[in-house]
């Protein structure tokens, strides 16, 4: 009964923590909420029992979506000035979003302390990573490899949108180096000699 009920709080917590990533106007917010999404769901993970899942997806993940977001504050050239200033501004809702992850945290802990009965043990040697393993190499074959293919065609299309041409910065050309001639570059000059008097 409890388990159930904190099954159906953290999903509602997580489809409108979701909802408020693409939603929010803030990016400093959307990380904050796709943290939490994230945090979220790594609970839903460990009520079904999937602690590999769910510890995965905090380290890489959670860990992961900060570093990605300090990459695109340093390519998007973003006054890191005026995000110091906006630390104040974002504070209370950090603290909310800090908040809601320690009390996912206290209840699942509840949960582990106060149940009764459990609702079914497994097996003595059994590993749900091991058990991972199997289905998603055998019988979710195909479709682990569709999502690879779109996870490359992400990758390409973010690679295809921050080559921009900027003015800021030189590049090179590679065809003009190619086509050079050396009178294009070296330029001989007749100087008379010095002499010394």
């Amino acid at each position: 009964m409890f388990e159930t009920f904190l099954f159906y709080v953290f999903s509602t917590i997580l489809v409108l923590a979701a909802l408020r990533v693409i939603t929010a106007r803030n990016p400093v917010h959307s990380a904050m909420f796709l943290v939490l999404s994230f945090f979220t769901a790594a609970g839903i993970w460990l009520l079904l029992r999937a602690e590999f899942l769910a510890i995965a997806l905090v380290l890489v993940y959670v860990g992961a979506v900060m570093v990605l977001f300090l990459f695109v504050v340093m390519m998007l050239d973003i006054n890191l000035e005026r995000l110091r200033e906006g630390f104040w501004r974002n504070l209370p809702l950090a603290l909310v979003v800090g908040g809601i992850m320690v009390a996912e945290m206290i209840a699942l802990l509840a949960h582990q302390i106060f149940e009764s009965a459990p609702a079914s043990e497994p097996a003595s040697g059994y590993s749900n990573t091991r058990a991972l393993g199997l289905v998603v190499y055998t019988q979710y074959a195909y479709a682990f490899e569709v999502s690879a293919v779109i996870l490359l065609v992400a990758i390409i299309a973010a690679i295809a949108l921050t080559l921009r041409k900027r003015k800021d910065s030189r590049y090179q050309d590679p065809s003009m180096q190619v086509r050079v001639r050396r009178e294009d570059r070296v330029r001989l000059v007749s100087m008379p000699p010095e002499r010394d008097e």
